[in-house]
């Protein structure tokens, strides 16, 4: 009796370890954003997307027939909470990759970490050039973004003040303290500049800075009819409200990508007019039925819409990365994510220059805000 009691206790083990070993364990993938402070309404609208995705992924079956596991961390809007962020998790969590965050300045500052580890990090919409290659024009092998750049951004920018808008005297106003803002300001200023136009007033602030009026007086004095703000969702919000309580009201508006729809709540009817260089268009139909999910899941507009639709391609990129790499492991990832070549994708069709790990020839959009505050599709702008 004693044996078989024995021998049924052994099977029991014995099947218990089987059940273990043929759970596999989940697929971590870390998500790094801004879910407090400046830039918590991109931040959030990332993640909610992310989740969206993995959860259709899982229900599927997962990839490589594991379950994908999403790690979210906080940057609080700080680069210095972000580099710790990426530190735990990769010692301590281990993802195998890592989508976030959309900031230049908090991704140059990860790029190093991600490197030692080997662990790929995809960039939403970090489009200072140097996010993915260092200061010798060298590739940064782990890093990635799903966005167009700043120079390509900046040259929007120019061209559409100079051959669209017919404006030749501008003025420019950016954040001394942001890489993003810096690189866009760079590239504008030599676009426009080559075009014939002239930058008749060039200002700074500090991050820190919620009065403007200042650095407006003097762009005001200046005689420019178009004002480029290369800055991001509050600071512009609160430019353009001063801009137009100090009566420039005939000066055009043109900023780039920090672009949020929240910046309404900020500056109100002062937003109607102004334009904005974007990654994709909340009109493109293509998103429409996602955008519709987003709202029947989180009982909420994707007010954020370009921060939703790179974060939603950005996990379908990762997938269909790991599925190519045929393991969930960091470099055989970074390797896929590199050879990537005709991903169609819901927003853009993604082939990836392993020179510079930038998106190939991808279009932008000019957004102009409309009477009824809702930013809408003003033109389509190919590479040349």
């Amino acid at each position: 009796m004693k044996k078989i009691v024995v021998f049924l206790a052994a099977a029991a083990v014995i099947v218990s370890a089987g059940i273990a070993f043929a759970a596999e364990p989940p697929i971590k993938v870390g998500y790094l954003a801004a879910l407090t402070g400046d830039y918590a309404a991109y931040g959030q609208t990332e993640v909610n997307m992310a989740k969206l995705v993995v959860g259709d992924i899982n229900a599927k079956g997962g990839v490589l027939g594991r379950q994908i596991e999403l790690v979210v961390y906080d940057t609080k809007t700080r680069n210095e909470d972000a580099v710790n962020a990426v530190r735990r998790m990769i010692e301590n969590d281990k993802v195998v990759a890592i989508i976030g965050a959309n900031s230049s300045g908090i991704n140059i500052s990860t790029a190093p970490l991600v490197a030692r580890g080997m662990v790929p990090q995809i960039s939403t919409v970090g489009t200072n050039p140097l996010v993915t290659v260092d200061e010798k024009g060298a590739v940064r092998p782990y890093s990635f973004r799903i966005c167009f750049t700043d120079p390509y951004q900046g040259a929007l920018g120019a061209d559409l003040a100079w051959t669209t808008l017919k404006r030749d005297k501008a003025a420019v106003l950016y954040n001394v303290g942001s890489d993003y803002a810096h690189g866009l300001r760079q590239f504008f200023v030599e676009n426009y500049e080559k075009l014939g136009g002239k930058i008749v007033a060039d200002e700074g602030y500090r991050e820190t800075d919620v009065d403007f009026r200042a650095q407006l007086t003097t762009i005001k004095n200046s005689g420019a009819n178009v004002l480029f703000i290369p800055g991001m969702g509050k600071d512009m919000a609160l430019i353009i409200k001063q801009a137009r309580e100090l009566g420039l009201n005939d000066m055009d508006i043109v900023g780039g990508d920090g672009y949020g729809e929240f910046m309404n709540e900020i500056a109100g009817d002062s937003m109607k007019g102004t334009y904005y260089i974007n990654h994709t268009s909340l009109e493109d139909p293509v998103m429409a039925p996602i955008f519709a999910r987003y709202k029947e899941v989180y009982k909420d507009d994707c007010k954020e819409f370009v921060n939703g639709t790179m974060a939603y391609d950005a996990t379908y990129w990762l997938v269909d990365a790991i599925t190519r790499a045929g393991k969930a492991e960091g470099p055989a990832i970074a390797k896929a994510l590199e050879e990537t070549k005709g991903l169609k994708l819901n927003h853009a069709v993604l082939t990836i220059d392993p020179a510079t790990h930038n998106p190939v020839n991808k279009a932008g959009i000019i957004l102009k805000v409309g009477d009824d505050l809702k930013a809408k599709f003003f033109q389509k702008v190919e590479p040349k």
